[in-house]
């Protein structure tokens, strides 16, 4: 080997590792592509959950809230609310949801207020089964602990 670094190492180099983590990339990408039907059930995707999503979006749900893990940390995290609040039961989460949204804000002192957002009785449904649509996404027991 040389004792001086040359122009053609250095290319050799530059190209050698750019197809290298290109290639890194794309299988990546292709393992990605092939797992997540595997954890994610896009088969329970209904019209009731892609509305529920809207809602959350629309009210940005996630400037205050976590979903998985994402979104600001300064109200819970909802990754597992279904299963906190609902027990597994649709029907009962569905009622928890609905006296929930409608008592807020609950003006309970040096507590945080989670606004009134007069959603109507359809969206809130809505929102619960976007909720339990990712309670039960595999996402490798994520939140570490049932409250979030």
């Amino acid at each position: 080997m040389s004792d001086t670094f040359t122009k053609g190492m250095a290319r050799n180099i530059y190209y050698g590792g750019s197809v290298f983590f290109l290639l890194l990339f794309a299988a990546l990408t292709m393992h990605t592509t092939i797992e997540m039907p595997k954890s994610d059930h896009r088969e329970n995707l209904t019209e009731s959950v892609a509305r529920g999503k809207t809602v959350w979006e629309d009210n940005n749900c996630i400037g205050c809230h976590t979903l998985v893990g994402e979104g600001a940390y300064y109200a819970p995290e909802l990754g597992n609310v279904y299963f906190r609040r609902g027990g597994g039961n649709l029907a009962a989460f569905k009622g928890f949801m609905q006296g929930w949204m409608r008592i807020q804000p609950l003006g309970v002192p040096g507590r945080r207020q989670m606004p009134q957002f007069n959603l109507t009785g359809q969206q809130v449904d809505d929102l619960a089964e976007f909720l339990k649509f990712t309670a039960e996404m595999d996402v490798n027991s994520w939140p570490p602990n049932i409250e979030g």
